[in-house]
């Protein structure tokens, strides 16, 4: 059973705000949102299932041209090894990302104890 939402619905469930949700449709990163007859959009569980995704994509520091190819491998259906080739490849940045954030804590951690040494 699938179910539709309003814009207000979809950026209380998805956190994004109704600016974002406008942009994120005119850039392509969601495509063919439905209408009702009066013209208000109304999204999918397909859609929510694709902004949950794209808001840790986001979050994690893919860059918004990268966000796109992925969304647009999700619309082409028949595309799970390049999806998982993008999201293995994003993956390891994020890794990456986050043992150089570990060192350079441990540096500030060393810094603080350092200056408390001196301070005492």
């Amino acid at each position: 059973m699938s179910f539709s939402y309003t814009p207000g619905e979809t950026a209380h469930r998805t956190g994004f705000s109704l600016d974002t949700l406008r942009y994120y449709e005119r850039i392509g990163l969601l495509a063919d949102v439905e209408r009702t007859p009066g013209g208000q959009r109304k999204y999918s569980d397909d859609d929510i299932g694709l902004l949950e995704i794209l808001r840790c994509l986001r979050e994690t520091g893919m860059p918004i041209q990268r966000m796109r190819e992925f969304a647009d491998l999700c619309r082409t259906g028949d595309t799970i090894t390049d999806r998982i080739d993008l999201l293995e490849q994003h993956d390891r940045r994020v890794r990456q990302h986050i043992a150089t954030l570990e060192a350079q804590r441990t540096r500030l951690t060393e810094k603080i104890a350092y200056y408390r040494d001196v301070h005492s």
